[in-house]
């Protein structure tokens, strides 16, 4: 029996032919992969702290802030969920600075198939990784953008062609069908693009680049063994959680007793053990 403690982060993921998942990277490193088919047994110790200046608190806000922060953080505000609303674009941004670095700079508008097609967004630098937290088997580029303010005008578009949102519970009952994501593509760009003509007249054509020879990626997930139903694991309600791994996909750890959202619970110190 192996032991590791620490505050709970998303799972660094690495891609690979199957993608690797790594829990506390900073720390002592436990390498997920290699505790598939064996017993975990993931511990909340009762202590939460805030993932973004660390002090302790009861309860946790927005997947890991203490209550000030997630008022006051930029990082945390309604416009991060629907960038198309801006608040640096309206002259409200809670930190502008923060904004500069983050929401200021390329960003790239996808396709991707978790439990169907979907458009989203994300900052240049964060893929391949965004597609695997979302748990994606395809994901191909469609649009490069200034900013994540011009990404969400792109996707509002886009979304009432495809959706924008995952099914997770779908998600992780198994692989969705392939999909021909280049098909959805000429589609959505073909009917979006009087709109598309609209947004580069207002914002000028350096704004929207669309791409049309962005290769498909192709992400495979380790997984023995997918569950049939789907039920979620809440430290809050049950600080022991406990099973076989059977696989991982996107931030979430799919045991034989239930998945638990590793991501939700940022900030939780656990104490995991895993069978030899």
């Amino acid at each position: 029996m192996s032991d590791w403690r620490g505050d709970l982060r998303k799972m660094q993921t690495d891609l690979a032919d199957t993608v690797r998942y790594t829990l506390f990277p900073d720390q002592n490193p436990l390498n997920l992969n290699d505790c598939l088919g064996r017993h975990l047994s993931l511990s909340f110790t009762g202590v939460i702290r805030c993932v973004a200046c660390e002090r302790t608190i009861k309860k946790s806000f927005n997947q890991g802030y203490c209550y000030p922060c997630f008022r006051k953080l930029a990082a945390c505000d309604s416009c991060i969920m629907s960038p198309q609303k801006c608040h640096l674009a309206e002259g409200t941004c809670r930190e502008p600075d923060w904004a500069e670095k983050h929401c200021q700079v390329p960003h790239i508008v996808y396709l991707s198939n978790t439990s169907s097609v979907k458009v989203g967004i994300t900052r240049a630098t964060q893929t391949p990784t965004r597609w695997i937290d979302q748990g994606a088997t395809q994901a191909k580029p469609i649009a490069r953008v200034q900013t994540r303010y011009h990404s969400g005008l792109l996707e509002v578009l886009f979304a009432k062609e495809v959706g924008d949102r995952t099914a997770w519970q779908t998600m992780l009952k198994g692989n969705a069908e392939p999909q021909d994501l280049e098909e959805v593509r000429q589609r959505i760009v073909s009917h979006c693009r009087t709109d598309i003509a609209d947004l580069a007249l207002r914002f000028g054509e350096m704004a929207f680049e669309l791409i049309d020879d962005a290769p498909e990626i192709s992400i495979s997930y380790p997984v023995l063994a997918w569950p049939e139903k789907v039920k979620a694991h809440n430290f809050d309600k049950a600080p022991l959680v406990e099973g076989t791994l059977m696989g991982i996909k996107g931030q979430y750890l799919m045991m034989d007793t239930g998945v638990l959202n590793i991501r939700k619970f940022g900030g939780y110190e656990v104490e995991i053990k895993v069978a030899a």
